[in-house]
């Protein structure tokens, strides 16, 4: 038995449920060393980039699930809706972070530096970008969408994850090799979702023989 039938029969008993149980952890525990000082000299930011983080390796996680299924046959789709709003999660978390606890809810503030620095901008344009996915990961909303509609919306999970690693770039002052290996995670993702978008398109318009 191959290793991709091996875990394709694991994946078909393991629910997606234990997933938003599990996943947000790691947040709730950085939000308690943040609270009991233990996140060095600046907690409060250091809590922003964590929750940050989870959010972009959520969204990658989310974004990687069909390119595997196409490289390795690994076919992890059911877990993909839950992946995708432990994303959310993360995200609004990382945002509501900077409004109340960082600026203090004092709106002019915010939006001033929202318009001021890029690098805030273009991450309100990713979260932005994820509340659509977030509010139509359901099946009711697949049916009253339509399969095909549905899949196009569904494409702002790219826009998201360019913006979540353009974001992260562009507030680090010097360049350290994490970012830039998120940044070059989805744009790998994304160029092999363009790959296999032309595919489709050529072979629907091969002639039949």
């Amino acid at each position: 038995m191959s290793v991709a039938k091996t875990i394709n029969g694991w994946t078909r008993k393991v629910p997606s449920w234990p997933i938003y149980i599990v996943a947000p952890l790691p947040g709730v525990w950085v939000f308690w060393l943040a609270l009991n000082n233990q996140l060095g000299p600046d907690p409060l930011q250091v809590l922003e980039h964590k929750l940050g983080e989870y959010a972009l390796r959520f969204l990658i996680a989310t974004l990687a699930v069909t390119p595997l299924r196409n490289l390795s046959k690994i076919n992890l789709i059911k877990y993909r809706r839950a992946l995708g709003l432990m994303a959310f999660f993360y995200a609004v978390m990382h945002f509501l972070t900077w409004i109340i606890l960082d600026r203090q809810l004092i709106m002019h503030e915010i939006v001033a530096e929202i318009i001021k620095r890029p690098y805030i901008t273009i991450g309100m344009v990713g979260v932005l970008a994820m509340l659509p996915l977030a509010i139509t990961s359901n099946n009711l909303s697949i049916r009253r969408l339509g399969p095909v509609a549905w899949r196009r919306l569904h494409r702002l999970a790219y826009v998201a994850g360019v913006a979540g690693a353009a974001h992260y770039l562009l507030l680090v002052k010097s360049w350290p090799l994490e970012p830039i290996i998120y940044a070059a995670i989805v744009a790998i993702l994304l160029l092999a979702r363009v790959y296999w978008s032309i595919r489709r398109r050529g072979s629907r318009r091969r002639p039949a023989r």
